[in-house]
C-alpha cells in the first residue's frame, strides 16, 4: 500500500516522464522542420521546378492549416486521443514524402504533396496541445520543453547543410524523409495524459472561443506576427544560395536564429513581464528583423540579424503560448489550438502565393510587405491588452 510520502514521489516519476519523452518527440518533429524548412525549396529548384510553382506548392501546408487541420484537431479532441492521432498522422506523413521523393513533375508534386500536408500539418498542433494539457497536469514549463524541437531544428539543420558538399541538391528530399521515419517511431514513446474535466465532445465551448474578442486577437495577432517569416522561409535559402553563399553557410544562417531561440526558450521562465508585452515586442522586432533585410546587408549584418529569430519567432511563441494556457479552457485546448493554427494558415497561404510573385518582381523588396503584416500584428495584441488584464500568471514565463 502507497504512503502519503510516495505520492508526490511519484507524481515527479510520471511528470519526468512526460517531460522526456514529449522532448524527444519535439526534437525529432521539429528536426524534421530542420532540414524541410530550409531545403525543401532548394530540393524543388533542383529538380527544375521554377519561382511562381516553388511560391504555389509551398502555399500548400498553409492551406490544409484553414480546411482539414481543424477537423482533425477536433475529432482527435472529441475521441479523446490526442496521443494516438499525433502517431497516425507521424506514420502517414512518412509514407508521403516517400511517395513526393519519387514524383518530379510541378502538377504530380503539388498533388501528392497536398495529401500529405492533410495529415502532417496537424501534427503541430496536436502536440502542442498535447503538451499543454502536460504543462496544467504536472505543472511544468512550456519553453523548456519547447527548446528541444529548436535545437534539434540547429542540429538537424546544420548537418543537413553540411551533407550539401557530399550529397546532390536532388537527393535532399531522401534526408527529409529519413527524419520523418525517425520522427514516427520516437512517437510511439509520447506517455498518455489523463482525461481533461470538462465535456470534450461539446462544441459549446469552442464555438464560444470564435465568438470572444480576446481569443481572436490572440489568433489573429500570432498569424500576422509568425506570419511575416513566410518569405524567409521560402525563399530565404534561395536567394543566399544566388547570392554564391555554400550549403555549410546557409545552414549556418539558419542554425544562428535557431540558437537565439534556444536560449529565448530555456530563459522564459524567468520573464516577469506580461504575455501581451512579449507579443508586443516581438511584433517589433520583426519589423526590424525584415526591414534590414530587405536591404540586402552583407554577410555579418545578417549574421546579427538572423539573432532577432529569437525575439520574432520565439518571444511570439511563448506569449501567445502564456496566453493559450490561461485564456482557453483545457478540454478545448486541441480545437483552439487548430483554430489558432487555421488562423495562421490562412494567413500564410495567401502569404506564400504572394510573396512568390513579389519576389520574382522584386526580390528582398518582399521583406517590406513582412514588416507591414509584423507591424499589424503588434497593432492588434496592443489594441486588445486591456482584454488580459485579468489574468496574473502566464505558463512557463512567471509573468503577471
Amino acid at each position: 500500500m502507497s504512503s502519503e510520502s510516495q505520492i508526490p514521489i511519484a507524481a515527479k516519476v510520471a511528470s519526468r516522464r512526460f517531460a522526456r519523452s514529449l522532448a524527444a518527440f519535439y526534437a525529432t518533429l521539429f528536426g524534421v522542420t530542420g532540414v524541410h524548412l530550409p531545403f525543401f525549396t532548394v530540393w524543388l529548384k533542383a529538380i527544375g521546378i521554377d519561382a511562381t510553382w516553388i511560391g504555389i506548392i509551398t502555399a500548400v501546408p498553409p492551406v490544409t492549416r484553414f480546411t482539414v487541420l481543424p477537423l482533425v484537431t477536433a475529432a482527435a479532441e472529441r475521441r479523446q486521443m490526442l496521443r494516438g492521432a499525433i502517431v497516425a498522422t507521424s506514420y502517414a506523413t512518412a509514407l508521403g514524402f516517400v511517395l513526393i521523393g519519387t514524383q518530379h513533375q510541378p502538377f504530380l508534386v503539388l498533388a501528392v504533396y497536398a495529401l500529405t500536408c492533410c495529415v502532417w500539418t496537424p501534427t503541430i498542433p496536436l502536440t502542442d496541445a498535447y503538451a499543454l494539457r502536460g504543462v496544467r497536469q504536472y505543472g511544468l514549463s512550456y519553453g523548456p520543453l519547447r527548446l528541444w524541437g529548436s535545437a534539434a531544428f540547429a542540429v538537424c539543420a546544420l548537418v543537413c547543410g553540411f551533407s550539401l558538399r557530399y550529397v546532390a541538391e536532388v537527393d535532399l528530399i531522401w534526408i527529409i524523409t529519413t527524419m520523418m521515419v525517425l520522427s514516427a517511431v520516437v512517437a510511439l514513446m509520447l506517455r498518455p495524459l489523463g482525461r481533461p474535466a470538462g465535456n470534450a465532445a461539446s462544441t459549446g465551448g469552442a464555438r464560444k472561443l470564435l465568438r470572444d474578442p480576446a481569443f481572436l486577437a490572440i489568433i489573429v495577432s500570432s498569424a500576422l506576427i509568425q506570419g511575416s517569416h513566410g518569405a524567409y522561409y521560402i525563399f530565404a535559402s534561395i536567394a543566399w544560395r544566388q547570392a554564391g553563399f555554400s550549403g555549410l553557410t546557409i545552414a549556418c544562417l539558419w542554425v544562428l536564429g535557431v540558437i537565439a531561440e534556444i536560449v529565448l526558450f530555456a530563459l522564459s521562465p524567468r520573464f516577469t513581464l506580461r504575455s501581451t508585452t512579449l507579443v508586443m515586442i516581438a511584433a517589433a522586432s520583426a519589423v526590424a528583423r525584415w526591414a534590414i533585410t530587405a536591404q540586402d546587408p552583407p554577410l555579418a549584418v545578417l549574421a546579427a540579424v538572423q539573432l532577432g529569430h529569437g525575439l520574432s519567432f520565439g518571444l511570439t511563441q511563448v506569449g501567445i503560448m502564456g496566453l493559450m494556457v490561461h485564456h482557453v479552457p483545457v478540454h478545448v485546448m486541441a480545437r483552439a489550438q487548430g483554430y489558432l493554427t487555421a488562423c495562421g494558415g490562412i494567413v500564410a497561404s495567401t502569404t506564400a502565393i504572394v510573396s512568390g510573385m513579389v519576389y520574382a518582381r522584386f526580390g528582398l523588396g518582399v521583406y517590406d510587405m513582412m514588416a507591414a503584416m509584423a507591424a499589424i500584428g503588434g497593432l492588434v495584441m496592443w489594441l486588445s491588452r486591456r482584454r488580459f488584464i485579468a489574468f496574473s500568471s502566464e505558463v512557463g514565463t512567471g509573468s503577471r
